[in-house]
């Protein structure tokens, strides 16, 4: 099954209850990371994921702001890891990133064991490593113009 893109408002009850149920399982019971996963960049995010049978197999949101474009909330379900579907879902939405806002960077807050990861899709690292809810992170970002697979 293809990616699908939404925006907060198109999406079906159905799926927003789906999108919900992977990231929580994912960012809070999994990486055991207490915090309130829900938030309002939810409204204003562009929505990226792929369902199989009737759950969602892999995700992430685009959230505009002024200069830059955020790329977050990336997962994979346990399920699905070893399909690559990281690798397609990223790459969708750096292209879905591309055409919709070429000339803004994109940014990702990404976990540290993931920088490899992100590097190979042309994201470079702004930061020192930091921990958030525990976990080492790094910011990382793709200049505007750049990034397109």
């Amino acid at each position: 099954m293809a990616f699908l893109l939404k925006a907060f408002a198109d999406l079906s009850t159905v799926e927003l209850h789906a999108i919900y149920a992977a990231r929580v399982a994912v960012f809070v019971v999994e990486q055991q990371c207490p915090y309130q996963e829900v938030d309002a960049a939810d409204v204003q995010a562009l929505h990226v994921f792929r369902m199989e049978a009737g759950e969602v197999a892999a995700y992430c949101r685009l959230i505009p702001h002024e200069t830059a474009v955020h790329l977050g909330r990336v997962l994979v379900a346990p399920a699905w890891r070893a399909q690559k579907l990281g690798r397609e879902l990223v790459a969708f939405a750096l292209d879905v990133a591309r055409q919709r806002w070429p000339e803004m960077a994109v940014y990702a807050q990404a976990q540290e064991y993931l920088q490899a990861f992100y590097a190979s899709f042309g994201f470079v690292a702004t930061s020192a490593v930091y921990l958030e809810d525990g976990i080492a992170h790094i910011d990382m970002m793709i200049a505007g113009g750049q990034g397109a697979r």
